[in-house]
């Protein structure tokens, strides 16, 4: 062994016998030849581990160069790549005689054993695939006691046959699993008759080995040749493998379909399901990877990987990685080793005239290669062929879309692709039927550089051709074909230079339509930004409005079924070209008896939100930034792992990552990988840009893994984990490593996030203990501890209920500060002296679930269990935008790395991106869902309670402000408005009725003269508000003077309700009482009987007796009381669970109530006994309604499902619900809260949608994305006639005008909602 070999292997003995397994390298020495029999039993004679390392290398040291590299390589097989490193440097040169013995690494018998059956040599290039070889062995090994067939594919010169060749040069398998023999066939494209020959031949080899004093006559035919195969495999051979190379047709492999171990190359996977028996596969990859690449450059100029040029990367990565290109300028680069550059240079600019001849190879330059087989084809076949200049790399196109192009039938088109194909000018996906059809990508190159001055004349064929196949209206039928077209249709007009038809196209609401139903809104979006220059020389606005709707519609377009895209944009700014086109849609469409719903208060929309995206079917628990900026990775329970574009949302990778739900994702200083962690307890790292698993870590966490986060620079690459285990549970992991590097001990409760500090000095960890404590990467000490708990004072009882759990932590971006989150609270500390800077403290109601400090700046993001994300300037102390869109809890926060962009992830399987320079914390008042509205003509008036506790009242379609009262000093729970007199009622929290004068100018905002004059015309009207402390107030307007304070509830009042006659006043509270008031003197009737609050009630009169009142309890109850006494007339035991909803017959005769039980039933307003029970709900069933003529009753679960049932027999008319379901498991997915009928009884308008979760007792419940919906149905068929999707979530109520052609409701963040119906003409 050469001195510097045997010195390297000294000074490297330590470190080796310390984390090697003696007994794995050594079957491949063995293998080899390089180590004997009785030398191994020897190593393994040693009690331990090490001891065994140490005997190894005793025994290395005594032998020579081939030693060393076998040792080499048998570290590398075996995932040992740090410590091979330790000896790359050294590897020694072998001699002309060490590598004739040490023929091709294997032993003699082994050698004689594939000499007789024909298997080739290795090449005089070789580089070694170990993962790709073991593959293939694995499979071999399934052979081992079966007859079976290995099927190595991939296409042309991928190392298919090569692959084959070395997974049999091996010792152990060959002796294991064929001891019989391996015997090879080339096969290759062949007729009957050449087919026959080889199987002669075949036959011929086997016999020879057998003892004969007559020479059997050769098979006759194939069927024959088969049957004596049979004969010698089954009873000569019947371990023997037989290797049949390049195979193109099933006809060629039946033929040896003869109960035998086979191993084939072919390029056609589907090959073996034409023959029985077991079968396996393993897929070769077309090019070659980086590394390996380089290495056969390397081995072409006889220089050592790390000795290569900078030159030598760029050259693999332009032919991506392509054996016959490195092959030929590695050949090349033997002559001429100093013309890296040049060489280079022409792949760039694509003159492969420029890539002259080696010695070896047949041709004087790599574009005369490739064009040698074009000389072969018919005038007219290589004009055809010249027309594929204008495919994308990497696209794979149906022969359907080439008939389009070439203007010849189907039929026709096939038989020239398979000319193509047979020629190797064309590869063909035999995966999908019908056979797609795509070039290589040095193929399209040729192509592209030898037409380039007809390139546009080639595009512009294209999209005539188009054009005048489909008059302009693209293909219905979603197939390959269709996809084509929607995919690539503005690329070819755009390099055709046709820009006038790419405007037509791209600012087309039909076109918008149909590629977003077909192929999602993520393409749409990325056509708007490539073609954004040329799109912007005719309309820059209009480009923009496109891009915007797609942007913040873009996870509604995503659902199944599809949204009308129609009524999506109609809900666009009146300024805008996608409302014109959708508003002349709506008209259209109208007049044939289709319903649309123009949102005509626009002003009260703004959207903050620059991206919207539904990545996962489930909750998104993390989401991050590439650290170039130009990528999003995202996880959560759906347990896939998605990459795609941070400016498009455009999918770049989907990963089914782990078995269970992944808690977070991380990219490497480098984006060139990605690491997931999950409760399977399993760490995974993959490579992004392929998406293949690269290293699994999962033996040293025994729990779930909450965090996983890469250090921040280049210098010394680790990354960080932390769990759920009591004690190990941070630890620090070297990706070349199988185990970890350190684990830090401190927590003694699981640990829920960690992060470096910006110079991967420290690691953060925060814990359910309490406390966030600092680490020393570089020993892993702990070196300081921050006690969060101690800042809670009221948790010092250490009840486990309200225990301090620290969320997270985040380094400021100089590291001198860290931010610590607990409960509804962010600490800022100062790291040196752990001094606490900085408090900011969040609603009661909300915990913050992450924060995250920006980078480049002085912002702090929080994500709230409230639904929204705050932005916080933490040198100023000061709140500076509330983010408001997210329909369920938001899990997470991520800054961009230039500190441009935020996104948060959330419940809603929703990731919505923030321009942090755009978003503003409003000072306006938001609405909230306690609201009342009066119809009157053509004038809209709403009372409605808001965010600062007082009263609003809009007038008109845009619902303007009008009346804004003083800030009340309880919640205003409930409003209602006199139709008679001129007053307000208003239900309190705290349970009385206020009296009392407002002065009207504290009540009126600034409005116009105009404004004024109007209201001044309006006749007064009376409001009733109820509060949370039990208060009503009645209220004038537009006076705001308050008429009656009434006093009596003693808890939250929850509905108020004018008499007819406007001077009595109803109100229910949670005190479990109905009063009723004369509201002008104050006098009052208690109606008590309830056992439980009392929510809602329903007037009615009967014909022979004054009026009565309904109400209904969550103690199972309904109640009749008359209001002209207080007397209780009925006490029905309606329910075993709680009445949610009860509603009164048009006519009187029948009442009907719901209940959490999941039933609904139907009384007689005169027997007073139940009519009809209706079953069928799977859930709590929410809210009903009667029809106008009584013959319906509609009812609405917490399920979504609306049902409309007979009042005549009780009997089941019609479910309402989707045509098919995608992620929802109805229509609105959530609860039915409200329902009406039209007038003439023939359409249903229900509101819903809820977040439901799946269960309500774990930290992470699964939810359903919910389109927050008000939704139209047709009550003859009980399908979906329109649906209108709301910004914000939980919709309580929805008011109808008579004649139903105007709709107003309010969700949760606060916008007020006016629709009304497009009319067949102008509205």
């Amino acid at each position: 062994m050469e001195e510097r070999a045997r010195s390297c292997l000294l000074r490297s003995k330590a470190t080796l016998e310390q984390d090697i397994k003696a007994s794995y390298l050594m079957d491949h020495m063995i293998s080899d030849g390089v180590l004997t029999a009785d030398e191994e039993e020897r190593v393994l004679s040693k009690a331990t581990r090490r001891e065994q390392a140490a005997a190894l290398l005793e025994v290395l040291l005594r032998k020579d160069n081939r030693a060393y590299i076998s040792f080499y390589n048998a570290l590398i097989r075996e995932s040992y790549g740090d410590l091979a490193s330790l000896l790359h440097q050294d590897l020694p040169q072998l001699s002309p005689e060490g590598e004739k013995s040490f023929a091709n690494g294997i032993s003699s018998t082994v050698q004689v054993i594939l000499s007789e059956g024909g298997v080739p040599q290795r090449p005089v290039v070789f580089v070694n695939r170990p993962g790709l070889l073991n593959q293939v062995r694995e499979k071999l090994y399934k052979l081992q006691n079966a007859v079976g067939w290995v099927t190595v594919f991939g296409m042309a010169g991928s190392g298919k046959s090569v692959m084959a060749a070395e997974a049999v040069r091996h010792h152990a398998l060959i002796k294991e699993c064929f001891p019989d023999g391996v015997h090879w066939l080339s096969v290759g494209q062949c007729e009957r008759a050449d087919l026959l020959v080889r199987m002669q031949s075949l036959c011929y080899r086997l016999e020879q080995t057998q003892i004969s004093d007559t020479p059997l006559r050769p098979p006759s035919s194939v069927e024959e040749a088969k049957e004596r195969l049979r004969f010698l495999m089954l009873r000569k051979f019947p371990r023997a493998l037989l290797i049949l190379d390049d195979v193109w047709d099933s006809y060629s492999l039946r033929a040896f379909d003869i109960q035998c171990r086979v191993l084939l190359t072919t390029r056609n996977r589907s090959l073996t399901d034409s023959v029985s028996g077991q079968r396996y596969s393993v897929p070769v990859e077309s090019g070659l990877d980086e590394e390996k690449a380089l290495e056969i450059l390397s081995l072409y100029v006889n220089k050592r990987l790390q000795d290569l040029p900078e030159q030598a990367r760029s050259i693999v990565k332009e032919c991506k990685g392509s054996p016959l290109v490195v092959s030929l300028i590695g050949a090349l680069l033997r002559e001429f080793p100093e013309r890296w550059d040049y060489y280079l240079r022409q792949l760039q600019k694509k003159q492969f005239q420029r890539i002259r001849k080696s010695s070896s190879y047949d041709y004087e330059a790599l574009d005369q290669a490739m064009d040698a087989s074009l000389q072969v084809l018919q005038e007219e076949h290589r004009e055809l062929y010249k027309d594929l200049s204008v495919l994308e790399k990497d696209v794979k196109v149906p022969a359907k879309v080439l008939s389009v192009l070439w203007g010849i039938e189907l039929e026709e088109v096939e038989d020239v692709l398979q000319e193509f194909v047979n020629k190797s000018l064309l590869f063909r996906d035999c995966n999908q039927r019908p056979y797609l059809y795509y070039l290589h990508d040095l193929q399209l190159d040729f192509l592209t550089e030898q037409n380039r001055s007809q390139l546009a004349e080639l595009h512009n064929k294209m999209v005539q051709q188009y054009q005048k196949t489909y008059s302009g209206s693209p293909p219905i039928l979603v197939d390959m074909e269709c996809l084509y077209w929607y995919r690539f249709l503005p690329h070819h007009m755009a390099r055709a230079g046709l820009s006038k038809e790419l405007y037509s196209l791209m600012f087309s609401l039909d076109w918008v339509k149909n590629k977003a139903q077909i192929m999602g809104s993520a393409h749409l979006i990325n056509d708007y930004v490539e073609y954004g220059a040329i799109l912007d020389q005719e309309n820059s606005e209009v480009r923009l409005q496109f891009q915007e709707f797609l942007s913040l519609n873009g996870h509604q377009l995503e659902q199944r079924p599809f949204p009308d895209v129609v009524q999506l944009g109609l809900a666009q700014p009146h300024c805008s070209e996608v409302y014109r086109q959708a508003l002349l849609h709506a008209n259209e469409r109208a007049k044939k008896g289709q319903l649309y719903l123009d949102l005509v208060n626009k002003s009260d929309l703004e959207s903050l939100s620059r991206l919207v995206l539904h990545p996962h079917q489930n909750s998104v628990y993390y989401a991050c930034f590439s650290r170039d900026g130009s990528k999003i990775a995202s996880c959560g329970a759906s347990k896939k792992l998605r990459v795609f574009k941070s400016t498009t949302g455009e999918k770049l990778q989907e990963i089914q990552a782990h078995d269970d739900e992944i808690m977070c994702c991380a990219f490497s200083p480098d984006d060139r990988h990605i690491a997931t962690c999950s409760s399977d307890r399993k760490v995974k790292v993959w490579n992004v840009e392929k998406g293949t698993l690269l290293r699994v870590f999962e033996i040293e966490h025994e729990e779930q893994i909450n965090h996983c986060q890469f250090t921040n620079t280049n210098r010394r690459v680790l990354l960080a984990t932390c769990s759920n285990d009591k004690f190990v549970n941070t630890k620090l992991w070297n990706l070349n490593k199988p185990s970890s590097q350190n684990t830090m001990f401190g927590h003694m409760e699981p640990v829920n996030h960690c992060c470096f500090s910006p110079d991967d000095a420290y690691l953060a960890t925060s814990s359910n203990d309490g406390t966030v404590k600092l680490f020393e990467v570089q020993s892993a000490n702990e070196w300081k501890t921050i006690d969060i708990s101690s800042f809670f004072p009221e948790n010092d009882d250490n009840d486990d209920e309200t225990s301090v759990i620290v969320k997270c932590s985040t380094w400021s971006a100089g590291g001198s500060h860290i931010f610590c989150a607990a409960k509804n609270t962010v600490f800022m500390f100062d790291v040196a002296t752990q001094n606490m800077l900085l408090e900011i403290r969040t609603s009661r109601l909300s915990t913050v679930q992450y924060c995250q400090a920006c980078p480049k700046g002085q912002l702090l993001a929080l994500a709230l269990s409230h639904y929204t994300v705050e932005l916080w300037n933490f040198v100023a102390n000061k709140k500076i935008a509330e983010c408001s869109g997210h329909l369920s809890w938001v899990q997470c926060v991520q800054f961009s790395p230039d500190g441009s962009l935020l996104l948060s992830s959330s419940d809603d399987q929703t990731i919505r991106l923030w321009e942090t320079e755009r978003v503003h914390t409003s000072s306006a008042a938001v609405l909230k869902r306690d609201f009342d509205v009066l119809f009157n003509q053509d004038d809209i008036t709403v009372v409605a309670a808001d965010s600062k506790n007082r009263l609003q009242v809009r007038s008109g379609l845009t619902g303007t402000l009008v009346l804004e009262s003083v800030e009340q000093n309880s919640r205003i729970r409930c409003t209602c408005i006199c139709r008679q007199a001129s007053a307000v009622a208003l239900g309190m929290e705290n349970g009385t009725v206020q009296a009392g004068k407002m002065s009207a100018r504290q009540v009126l905002k600034r409005i116009s003269w105009k404004a004024l004059q109007f209201l001044n015309l309006q006749q007064s009207s009376v409001l009733a508000l109820g509060l949370e402390l039990g208060t009503v107030q009645v209220i004038e307007v537009p006076s705001g003077n308050t008429l009656a304070t009434l006093l009596g509830h003693t808890k939250t009042v929850h509905h108020c309700l004018f008499a007819e006659d406007g001077q009595i006043l109803i109100t229910s509270s949670e005190d479990t009482t109905v009063r009723v008031w004369k509201w002008r003197t104050g006098d009052c009737l208690v109606l008590a009987g309830h056992k439980e609050p009392v929510r809602k009630f329903h007037l009615f009169s009967f014909p022979s007796s004054s009026s009565a009142l309904l109400s209904w309890s969550f103690d199972g109850t309904a109640k009749v009381w008359d209001l002209s006494c207080g007397k209780k007339l009925h006490d029905l035991e309606c329910h075993h669970g709680a009445v949610l909803s009860a509603d009164i017959s048009p006519d009187g005769h029948f009442f009907s109530t719901t209940s959490a039980d999941k039933t609904a039933k139907v009384w007689s307003c005169s027997s007073w006994e139940m009519v009809f029970l209706l079953k069928g709900h799977k859930a709590c069933v929410r809210s009903c309604r009667f029809s106008w003529d009584g013959k319906r009753l509609a009812t609405g679960d917490d399920n979504g499902e609306v049902r409309l049932w007979n009042m005549v027999n009780g009997s089941l008319m019609k479910i309402c619900s989707r045509e098919s379901k995608d992620s929802m498991d109805s229509f609105h997915g959530g609860w039915v809260t409200d329902l009406h009928f039209s007038p003439d009884n023939k359409v249903l308008v229900s509101t819903g949608g809820y977040i439901k979760p799946e269960c309500n007792y774990c930290e992470h419940a699964h939810v359903n994305l919910v389109c927050m919906t008000v939704s139209w149905w047709s009550v003859e068929k009980g399908e979906a006639l329109q649906t209108f999707h709301t910004t914000g979530a939980n919709l309580k109520r929805i008011h109808v005008s008579p004649d139903f052609r105007t709709f107003i409701t309010i969700d949760n963040i606060g916008i007020l909602y006016i629709l009304k119906q497009v009319e067949g003409g102008r509205l």
